[in-house]
């Protein structure tokens, strides 16, 4: 199955996606009262993926690799599963490293 594009822009819908994602949790992450050991992580990685967004073509290991350390630095606060899960299913649209998803 292809993703189709959003009618009137040449933009991926999964670009568009994943930066929705993205944008979301780092403004719950800013939002987030306490303070935790790897907050610095959670916002460095979740800035590359802001910018991977921006580039509107990002390379899926790298995407991986950020979503990894995203949950591995978030992944116990319970107030940001949401937001981290839809940023994990943002990054599955882009199917696996080197291959199709179908």
């Amino acid at each position: 199955m292809g993703q189709r594009q959003v009618t009137g822009s040449d933009e991926d819908p999964r670009v568009a996606e994943l930066r929705t994602a993205v944008s979301r949790l780092r403004r719950e992450l800013a939002a987030h009262p306490a303070e935790f050991p790897d907050r610095g992580i959670a916002e460095d990685e979740l800035a590359a993926l802001a910018a991977m967004a921006l580039s509107g073509a990002p390379e899926v290991p790298r995407l991986r690799r950020s979503l990894l350390l995203v949950a591995g630095a978030i992944g116990s606060v319970s107030a940001l599963a949401m937001g981290l899960a839809a940023v994990r299913s943002a990054v599955e649209l882009f199917g696996e490293p080197g291959g199709s998803r179908y």
